[in-house]
């Protein structure tokens, strides 16, 4: 299973306010064994959101929506994911039931709009206000402040996903190359030759380069179990070695 990320805000599109979530949330599915698969940023547009949660829903992924279910006229997440699947908007109980429970004698109407979502779905409980977020069809709807979305991304994720988890650390290892040979296209058939024989691996290639221009050093490596990591880097090592490329590690360790 896939999971993404959408990010929501013309303040984060503009600069205005640096996005926190997606190092978040690659960080709680890392220490889970998952893996993001990938991530788009979105500004508060109705069309273009309809559109994108239209193609997500379609997808059957796992995704984590971060922004836009206020009650203010810029906010337009709710309204964009009642579009996409075809619903109005109506005030769900267990919202309303946490929002009352939140402001007591001083609800109003338009803190009641807090709690309109696409008819059918369910809350995602938010720790920090009570005031919630929503679900449905493996979306997850939140907040878009950081102190309170990442809480309860953390509890979908161990609520309805630790079946998925791994809790196996993962390895990367990676060689450090330098010399005139130490450059991607000429090892291009090693590293193919890599891919076939660990399918189970990923293979990554990072070159560096230094402020006057020039190449210092390209980092080869792979990523997977610490077992086939170990038998993936040998048969590197005596490649590289065979063609006279000057080497040294770069071992980050346990990955989780």
């Amino acid at each position: 299973m896939n999971f993404g990320a959408l990010i929501i805000g013309d303040e984060i599109l503009s600069g205005k306010r640096t996005d926190q979530h997606f190092a978040k949330i690659a960080g709680l599915l890392a220490a889970r064994g998952l893996r993001l698969s990938w991530v788009e940023y979105l500004g508060d547009e109705r069309p273009r959101l309809a559109a994108t949660l239209k193609r997500t829903f379609a997808a059957g992924d796992v995704v984590f929506s971060f922004g836009g279910i206020g009650n203010t006229p810029d906010d337009h997440t709710r309204q964009a994911a009642a579009e996409a699947l075809g619903v109005d908007l109506v005030l769900h109980p267990d919202a309303e039931r946490e929002i009352r429970a939140r402001f007591a004698d001083d609800i109003t109407p338009q803190r009641l709009l807090l709690g309109t979502f696409p008819r059918g779905v369910s809350i995602v409980p938010n720790p920090f206000n009570r005031i919630p977020g929503f679900s449905v069809r493996d979306h997850y709807f939140l907040p878009g402040f950081p102190q309170m979305a990442h809480p309860m991304a953390e509890w979908v994720l161990d609520t309805f996903y630790a079946h998925l988890f791994n809790r196996k650390p993962m390895v990367d290892k990676a060689f450090l190359l330098t010399g005139p040979n130490a450059y991607e296209s000429a090892l291009l058939g090693l590293m193919e030759r890599i891919v076939a024989a660990y399918p189970d691996l990923r293979l990554f290639s990072l070159p560096s380069i230094g402020p006057d221009g020039q190449r210092r050093h390209l980092e080869l490596g792979v990523e997977g179990a610490a077992e086939r990591v170990d038998q993936a880097m040998e048969e590197i090592r005596q490649e590289v070695e065979r063609r006279g490329i000057a080497w040294s590690w770069r071992d980050s360790g346990l990955r989780i």
